[in-house]
């Protein structure tokens, strides 16, 4: 039985994955609710996407006192009846209270595939920076859970691609650009119906 998941959103700049699980819901093909987005920067394309979209949305700076900050951000979730928390492109390490209210339920999309090509400085170009030097034959996305380290959490899907002859930085950053918004996608649709259990 599909039940309507209630998503908060973290995105610090374009919020790609957001945009497309707002269109999903939008187009009734995601059973879930886009209840709160929240950005560190006030200039992020995310925000003004939620502006645009009608979805409500806040901005928590965290660097001045990251503490204040993760009490703030738990207490908005809660009290947009926030169940499921999605990161998208959201470049900030969360802090205990979040975590901790939402243990097992923050899900976040890395650009190459975890464990191999994951932890603290891995993120986006640096991720297929190391694909390339290393010369591997495959890469992709991972879906896993957040916890207090980085790409530590559990694994709960992935989509692999074959590099192709010649396959550059360039060339490898947009192929997995371009297959992660529907990955997140179809991956909370797996979680709606109950195909995707999460701990």
């Amino acid at each position: 039985m599909t039940r309507v998941l209630k998503l908060g959103f973290l995105a610090s700049r374009n919020g790609s994955s957001f945009r497309a699980i707002v269109d999903a819901i939008e187009a009734g093909r995601l059973a879930a609710e886009a209840c709160l987005i929240v950005s560190n920067n006030r200039k992020s394309g995310a925000l003004a996407f939620a502006v645009d979209r009608g979805v409500a949305h806040l901005c928590l700076p965290t660097e001045r006192d990251p503490v204040t900050a993760d009490l703030a951000l738990r207490d908005a979730m809660v009290a947009a009846g926030v169940e499921l928390i999605v990161l998208s492109g959201y470049l900030r390490k969360l802090g205990p209270a979040t975590l901790t209210r939402y243990q097992n339920r923050v899900l976040n999309i890395h650009p190459g595939l975890l464990p191999e090509f994951g932890g603290e400085g891995m993120y986006g170009r640096r991720v297929h920076e190391v694909v390339i030097a290393a010369g591997a034959a495959v890469s992709g996305a991972t879906i896993h859970l957040v916890d207090e380290e980085y790409d530590r959490g559990a694994v709960l899907a992935q989509r692999t691609l074959t590099l192709a002859p010649g396959e550059t930085v360039d060339s490898l950053e947009a192929r997995v650009t371009a297959l992660e918004p529907l990955f997140f996608v179809e991956t909370l649709q797996a979680i709606a119906a109950g195909e995707l259990v999460l701990p």
